[in-house]
C-alpha cells in the first residue's frame, strides 16, 4: 500500500482499523457500490488518504460532522485517525445500505463514531466545529446542508475538483463566506475548500 504522512505514523492500533475497513470495504463493494470498482487497486491514496489530508487543515476541534458519507470518505477516516483524541465525530448518510456498511465498520473496527441514517436536511442541527463533505452537491446547494449543521464559529473542509470557481461564484450569490484553497496532495486537479464566516447574503 502507498500511505501518506497523514497514515504513516499512525498507531498499530489505528492502522489495524483502517486495515479491517479496507477488508469491508472489498467485501461489501460488490453489492453497493460504496467507490468505484476501478480505484480499489489505489484505495489507500485515492481513499484513505485523500480524506485523512483533511485532518491537516481542521487545527484543533471537539466535532466533525461529515454530511453525505457515503462509504465513509473522508468522515469514517478521520474518525478512525483522530478518536484517540478524545473527539466526537458524526456521519450522515442517508442511504440504508451504506449507513449499515458505516455501523458494520464502526462495529467491527472499534470505532468510536455516531452515524445518522437520514437526510443532512432532516437532521437536527448538529453544532459540529468542522464539517465535511466529499462529492455531496455542487457548492450553492452543498453551503445549505453546511450552514444547517455548522457551529458559529465552525469551519466547513469541502474538497472539490473542476469548475470549483465557478461554484465558488454562484454560491457568493446567495451566501457571504471567506474561502481559500488548498491543493489535494493526492489529486493534481483537486483542492480542499475551507470556508469560514458562512451566512447568507
Amino acid at each position: 500500500m502507498t500511505v501518506g504522512s497523514e497514515i504513516e505514523n499512525v498507531s498499530r492500533e489505528t492502522l489495524e482499523r483502517l486495515n479491517i475497513y479496507e477488508s469491508l470495504l472489498r467485501k461489501w463493494n460488490p453489492k453497493i457500490n460504496l467507490v468505484s470498482g476501478n480505484t480499489l487497486d489505489d484505495l489507500w491514496s485515492r481513499h484513505f488518504q485523500d480524506s485523512a489530508q483533511l485532518l491537516s487543515f481542521a487545527g484543533e476541534f471537539s466535532t466533525w460532522a461529515d454530511l453525505g458519507s457515503g462509504g465513509g470518505f473522508p468522515g469514517m477516516v478521520v474518525a478512525i485517525l483522530g478518536m484517540e483524541r478524545n473527539r466526537s465525530f458524526t456521519l450522515v448518510e442517508s442511504d440504508q445500505r451504506k449507513a449499515a456498511f458505516l455501523a458494520t465498520v464502526a462495529r467491527e473496527a472499534s470505532v468510536s463514531v455516531n452515524i445518522i441514517p437520514a437526510r443532512s436536511e432532516a437532521v437536527t442541527p448538529l453544532g459540529a466545529e468542522v464539517i465535511s463533505a466529499r462529492a455531496l452537491a455542487p457548492l450553492p446547494r452543498l453551503l445549505s446542508m453546511v450552514e444547517r449543521h455548522l457551529a458559529e464559529d465552525g469551519i466547513a473542509l469541502l474538497p472539490k475538483g473542476r469548475g470549483v470557481d465557478q461554484e465558488i461564484q454562484e454560491a457568493l450569490e446567495t451566501f457571504r463566506f471567506e474561502v481559500q484553497k488548498f491543493q489535494s496532495k493526492t489529486d493534481p486537479s483537486g483542492v480542499i475548500l475551507e470556508i469560514k464566516g458562512l451566512s447568507r447574503v
